[in-house]
């Protein structure tokens, strides 16, 4: 069991945009979370973020590893993610690019850590054991 909160990659992309409707709310709720314990981003979620950037050194310098520990996806979230992902599409769920939000909601049920999201959704529904930090509805 690992200790800290995952960061998901729309949380961190408020906050590299400076989004308008979400910046303040991502702000705060990064900074809480911070104040909790350790923050960590997996493959997926440093994938996710990379788009914004030019070359991996700004995205190491928007991302420091001292602030952000790198988290391995460990192999029990892979086959969690895919069994997920699965049962959303047997219920009519999009193909669309899902799929990482599986990875990343399976890695935090896998290693017990919380996740810090403001599109909570798919992961209340396919990993309700995660304790998630969202918006209020």
């Amino acid at each position: 069991m690992a200790e800290g909160t995952l960061v998901d990659s729309n949380v961190l992309l408020d906050i590299v945009t400076e989004d308008q409707a979400w910046l303040a709310w991502s702000m705060d709720a990064l900074a809480a979370a911070a104040e909790a314990g350790p923050l960590l981003i997996n493959p997926i979620i440093y994938a996710e973020v990379s788009v914004r950037f030019s070359n991996v050194e700004e995205l190491d310098e928007a991302l420091p590893p001292p602030d952000y520990r790198r988290a391995a996806l460990p192999w029990e979230a892979a086959f969690l993610a895919g069994k997920a992902f699965l049962d959303y599409r047997r219920h009519g769920g999009a193909r669309s690019s899902t799929l990482p939000d599986f990875f990343i909601g399976a890695h935090a049920a896998v290693d017990q850590l919380a996740l810090l999201t403001r599109d909570p959704g798919r992961y209340r529904s396919y990993f309700p054991t995660v304790r998630l930090t969202a918006p209020e509805a």
